[in-house]
């Protein structure tokens, strides 16, 4: 094996044990480290909401109340499944310190993409919603399935209860960026 080779390899495995997540990353960082208390239970959610469809560009608000007994909660984890395309890298939405013990608000994602054009009608994405807390425990998933269609009622919803009762805080915003596997630049920016 000449020297290059020799080189990218090494870089290679380099990348890989430093970028790619496994269980020792709680020891090298120590935020995400903090060790459970005695009897800890992690967070937990209790309700989530989302419509269901929407036009591409869509402005998607995804409401969430959840709780952790010993205010630990770091983040949001989004994470989303195209038909067509497969699974996108997991976004983190940090907690500001008033919300890691409990909170109930709404994440927000502009649907629109720097990635693509447009979505075709009826393309189905699936958003998992999960929360992390300081010691790495995460909590229960929910998951919300999303089709691109054009409807008369884009925002003709019902906000159920608990969050119906007045004005909500928005978490943060989901930072993924979707591409169209049907068009000629839906993969990363190649063409077919």
């Amino acid at each position: 094996m000449n020297l290059r080779k020799s080189l990218y390899f090494v870089s290679l495995l380099l990348t890989l044990v430093l970028f790619v997540p496994h269980p020792g990353w709680s020891q090298l960082f120590p935020y995400y480290g903090v060790p459970s208390k005695p009897g800890a239970q992690g967070p937990v959610i209790i309700h989530a909401f989302a419509v269901d469809k929407g036009y591409y560009g869509y402005i998607w608000k995804i409401y969430l109340e959840a709780e952790d007994p010993d205010g630990q909660m770091l983040a949001i984890l989004s994470t989303v499944d195209e038909v067509g395309y497969g699974h996108y890298p997991t976004d983190w939405i940090y907690l500001k310190s008033q919300y890691q013990k409990h909170f109930r608000g709404y994440i927000q994602w502009n649907t629109f993409s720097s990635n693509a054009s447009y979505m075709d009608e009826w393309t189905q994405i699936t958003l998992t919603v999960s929360v992390i807390d300081k010691a790495g425990k995460i909590s229960n998933q929910v998951v919300f399935p999303f089709t691109f269609e054009i409807t008369p009622e884009q925002y003709a919803y019902k906000i159920p209860p608990p969050f119906d009762g007045g004005s909500l805080p928005m978490l943060g915003h989901i930072m993924i960026d979707l591409y169209n596997p049907g068009s000629q630049y839906g993969n990363h920016g190649r063409f077919h």
